[in-house]
């Protein structure tokens, strides 16, 4: 792979929490795991995630293909269906469960993975995963409920869209976090705080 023979490390990322129009794996999920629509993306919908019969096989071979196509850790998107509108009586003892099992697949394949959302549950989830992402947090201020990664010595990635640098990154060192500046659109800018 070109990126490792440069020095860097691959992250693949799927949505672990939702359905996404158009995925290869679309057919596998059957309507009664298909929640509510997402708000700013009605043609997503949340998962059952209480249902692993059903999702951990699809989730499994999810990781299995970060892997086999040379991946070096996985990002699972929308692991906070419990804190949202998602249809299904979702707890957190729910949530914490589904994002346990989503860490260890990775780690059985051979894989890092990192906690995106969830931030209620990090006390606990920072033993399982082994970095944070997070988007906006200095926007929301939230940030501190990152700080239980850098204080196990696992990195923070934080991504700003709508504050400029000289709005963050300064509190991004002191915190010991990788931050940056992207477009939303995620294209190819970006200002890295360090």
């Amino acid at each position: 792979m070109e990126l490792h023979a440069r020095g860097v490390r691959v992250i693949c990322t799927f949505s672990a929490g939702t359905l996404k129009p158009g995925v290869p794996d679309a057919d596998k999920f059957p309507t009664s795991v298909l929640g509510a629509t997402l708000p700013n993306s009605p043609d997503e919908q949340w998962l059952d995630i209480r249902n692993l019969q059903i999702l951990a096989p699809i989730m499994l071979e999810r990781v299995a293909l970060a892997s086999q196509k040379g991946c070096d850790g996985v990002d699972p998107d929308h692991v906070d269906g419990h804190a949202h509108e998602s249809g299904f009586p979702l707890a957190p003892e729910d949530q914490l469960a589904y994002n346990v099992f989503l860490a260890n697949a990775a780690h059985q394949n051979g894989l890092g993975v990192g906690l995106k959302n969830d931030l209620d549950q990090i006390s606990i989830l920072v033993a399982y995963f082994d970095w944070a992402i997070n988007e906006e947090c200095f926007f929301y201020k939230e940030c501190h409920l990152l700080q239980p990664f850098t204080q196990a010595g696992k990195p923070v990635f934080v991504i700003e869209y709508t504050l400029a640098p000289e709005a963050f990154c300064s509190q991004s060192t002191e915190l010991k976090f990788n931050a940056m500046q992207k477009n939303i659109e995620l294209d190819a800018f970006r200002f890295p705080c360090r």
